[in-house]
């Protein structure tokens, strides 16, 4: 990864910190990490620590200490990680880390990188690295479970006008993709403003990776992809199809 993506990426994070929470708001964490939770027993997890890559303000981690587990989470974003403290406490370990460049920061029995955190990413080197560095951190049975959009995803919300008012503030997304013309591998923009407290203006970049792409990687990295699985309105189905799933859910093993 070059300085100067290091740099965008924490800038972009940094910035939608004080509204990220307030933009997701109906966002359903809870039902998508249990789908994504329940996918990784059925390719036969087993233990409780889990290294949350990309855990932002600790929506993707936070119901599973409800259920017991011990969790690590890092982000490129320290102003991400500020408000994730103050969620929890000192009941999880927080370190700013970029996902292409992880330090070995223990043994986990599941490393998961949730809600297309992985499409920050701007090239198969730098996915590789990522899921390398996942790799060096897996317990010898462990699971790697993550999720990147699809060509729809693309041609859906990275290519409309979405509004989201709530709590005396108005955010304002705007995608730039090509609708219908999104071609697979492109690199999108989005530019997201609005008013009101902790609104600030920013841009998000991601790239589209085909299936390929990401199975290359994975590979690469010295993991085996065990499962694929589509998703569809917030349920799982076995295979991905790029044309009806907006999110793919890939499942790795050592």
């Amino acid at each position: 990864m070059t300085a100067s993506n290091q740099a965008e990426a924490q800038r972009t994070y940094d910035a939608f910190a004080a509204g990220y929470d307030v933009f997701n708001h109906r966002y359903m964490y809870e039902r998508w990490t249990g789908r994504l939770l329940a996918k990784a027993e059925e390719n036969g997890l087993s233990g409780k620590r889990l290294l949350d890559v990309g855990c932002g303000t600790g929506l993707s981690f936070i119901a599973l200490l409800e259920q017991g587990w011990e969790v690590t989470g890092c982000d490129i974003s320290p102003a991400m990680l500020e408000l994730a403290r103050e969620k929890v406490g000192e009941d999880v370990r927080l370190v700013v880390a970029d996902m292409r460049e992880l330090p070995v920061l223990g043994e986990f029995d599941l490393i998961w990188s949730v809600d297309d955190a992985v499409n920050y990413l701007m090239s198969g080197a730098e996915l590789e690295a990522a899921f390398s560095g996942m790799r060096r951190n897996l317990a010898p049975d462990g699971i790697v479970l993550f999720d990147v959009n699809t060509i729809t995803g693309y041609r859906g919300f990275w290519s409309s006008e979405v509004v989201v008012e709530h709590d005396g503030r108005r955010f304002v997304w705007r995608g730039k993709g090509a609708g219908e013309d999104a071609v697979p591998g492109s690199i999108f923009e989005s530019h997201l403003g609005g008013e009101g407290e902790g609104v600030e203006a920013h841009v998000h970049r991601q790239r589209h990776f085909p299936e390929a792409e990401v199975l290359a990687a994975i590979e690469a990295a010295g993991l085996r992809c065990v499962e694929v699985a589509g998703e569809l309105e917030g349920e799982l189905s076995t295979g991905v199809d790029e044309d009806l799933n907006t999110k793919a859910v890939y499942v790795c093993k050592a």
